[in-house]
């Protein structure tokens, strides 16, 4: 077998003066490259770059590891960060990166032994980073619940492995999604060639999946995006005075220095919860003490009104300070005065996604909203002491420039494929009549030759109320609701009579859009199914199970991390 030429040091990785390392990846791609790498075991004390090191642990693993991981590794306090001397550069242990993995290995056997040896491991992606993950307009708007990219792509591209033997799906067919959430399935389909039609009862995710397929000219919606998001600053700039902010923000700066260095203090706290929880409270009240006249003060002079506040009431009043009332306010004024049905349908997702990240709240229960916060906290997730957001104007810069740049990236690789978004209720609507008006021509296909399959998650029973996620956006833009149309919400419980009436819902939808998939189509249904209701939600349904696949869902939130998997099922018409 030929070897790369290339050897390891006490420093890190020398390669051929021509290769350089831009040739690191295509090395370490190779067999022989993983074996020399093999044969040369992390040496204690005798750290190395993050470069090195993530190209010793991409053949330690077999997969790809890059610096950014090694980085982060160290900022999360799982590697301790060793001084390259008087450069002042970075570097690692490779001995301590290697126990590291010995640790994550144990954790993937711990899985099994909680979660069954049928667990497939393949289907966890977790050799995929969160950009691979999160790419394109896949991150265009939060959303609980989804399933990844890479999920949809693997059952619906032509490719056969040992757990997935047969094709499903070809270039040119149309998927169904009838659960369509944030349009995963719809985006992957249209990237890999395929025709897609999605389903949803809630209007605002439609509005979310119609803004990933915007068909406008991107230059010329850019310009609008801009220009609201300039007038909108210019608002708050001359409506509310930041001194106040910005001197509580730098006495939070010099006390966390102190009182929580990231490396240091993430690695002394991690598995370690009640005593994170003891400390942050204890350095909380002292930072209160040291700097109270700072932290009560009001730094906001809201004497122009943009809305009435004695008529803002529910989602909005409790959970947005009035300043960033007033800052969406002026916003949605601005979205008015556009023309442009796509550049305003992207406005109203840009402050949507804004409005989720500015909400009167922890960072680390932005997902959850448990309580409301107004002053300093201690932060889980960020391991240091926070404030809540005072302003949009700073995410609403940074999410403008990333949908641009998201919508860019997704127009360079989408087919030319037909997309239907049908808002309705998936358990009665007629597929062809409704995708006719919107799309005639796609209809014609769709009768000539019906769907050629689904790939869907419906609701989890009991897991989520898919309206309340977005409580905010549906009063923003007073979006009507139909939450009593939902199926398996949180507010239902997960009780006896919750699980029939669960059964009976998906039962109904799959069997309403049975009838428009032809005869030897396949339906992927992702499900955690902890109470064993899919072979009841077949059988009444007219569909058998004819594969179950199971994979470990490893990246769930920063303060859950309990072994969790779930199922895709693979039904056909009997």
């Amino acid at each position: 077998m030929m070897f790369p030429s290339c050897f390891v040091t006490s420093t890190g990785i020398s390669l051929p003066s021509e290769g350089g390392k831009k040739n690191i990846p295509e090395l370490l791609n190779s067999a022989g490259c993983r074996i020399l790498f093999l044969m040369h075991p992390p040496v204690p004390g005798r750290p190395v770059t993050p470069e090195a090191a993530a190209a010793w642990a991409s053949a330690y693993t077999g997969k790809t590891v890059t610096p950014s991981k090694i980085r982060y590794l160290i900022q999360y306090g799982r590697l301790r960060r060793h001084s390259d001397g008087d450069a002042g550069g970075t570097l690692v242990d490779l001995a301590e990166l290697a126990s590291y993995y010995r640790e994550q290995r144990e954790h993937r056997t711990a899985w099994q032994e909680q979660l069954g040896d049928d667990l497939n491991w393949d289907l966890s992606f977790d050799q995929c980073s969160e950009t691979e993950t999160t790419k394109h307009v896949h991150r265009l708007h939060p959303y609980k619940g989804k399933f990844i990219p890479q999920l949809v792509e693997y059952f619906l591209d032509d490719h056969t492995d040992a757990f997935k033997t047969g094709v499903f799906f070809r270039r040119g067919d149309i998927v169904l999604d009838p659960f369509m959430g944030s349009g995963t399935t719809l985006v992957q389909a249209a990237e890999m060639g395929l025709h897609a039609v999605g389903i949803d009862i809630s209007a605002f995710n439609c509005m979310i999946v119609r803004a990933k397929f915007t068909n406008g000219d991107l230059i010329r919606i850019g310009s609008s995006l801009r220009a609201a998001r300039a007038g909108t600053e210019a608002f708050s700039r001359r409506n509310f005075d930041d001194a106040c902010d910005r001197e509580l923000k730098k006495s939070l700066a010099a006390f966390n220095a102190v009182h929580f260095p990231p490396t240091l203090f993430r690695r002394r706290i991690h598995g370690k919860p009640e005593e994170e929880q003891a400390y942050g409270e204890e350095r909380l009240a002292l930072f209160l003490c040291e700097n109270a006249s700072v932290a009560a003060k009001d730094e906001t002079r809201d004497d122009v009104r943009l809305i009435d506040e004695d008529g803002v009431a529910g989602f909005l009043s409790e959970w947005f300070s009035p300043r960033i009332r007033q800052e969406m306010a002026c916003y949605l004024r601005l979205i008015d005065g556009v023309p442009d049905e796509d550049a305003r349908t992207l406005m109203r997702i840009i402050l949507s996604r804004t409005a989720r990240s500015c909400r009167a709240t922890t960072h680390y229960d932005l997902a959850t909203l448990k309580e409301r916060q107004v002053g300093p906290y201690y932060c889980y997730k960020h391991k240091k002491l926070c404030t809540p957001i005072g302003s949009i104007c700073k995410h609403l810069r940074k999410n403008t420039l990333d949908t641009i740049a998201r919508l860019e990236a997704f127009a360079a690789l989408r087919q030319d494929v037909q997309v239907a978004v049908l808002h309705g209720d998936a358990r009665t609507i007629d597929i062809p009549e409704a995708v006719r008006a919107e799309d005639p021509a796609f209809a014609d296909r769709i009768a000539t030759r019906q769907i050629d399959g689904v790939f869907t998650s419906p609701p989890y029973v009991g897991h989520i109320d898919y309206h309340e996620q977005h409580a905010y956006a549906y009063e923003l833009f007073g979006i009507p609701r139909r939450d009593a149309e939902e199926i398996g919400s949180l507010s239902s419980g997960t009780g006896r009579a919750a699980r029939r009436q669960y059964v009976a819902g998906v039962a109904r939808v799959l069997a309403n859009v049975a009838q428009f998939v032809r005869d030897d189509g396949n339906f992927f249904i992702v499900a955690n199914d902890k109470f064993d209701l899919y072979p009841a939600i077949a059988r009444e349904s007219g569909l058998a199970i004819a594969d179950r696949y199971k994979r470990p869902v490893l990246n769930r939130t920063a303060r859950d991390r309990r072994p969790y998997a779930e199922f895709i099922f693979r039904m056909v018409k009997r």
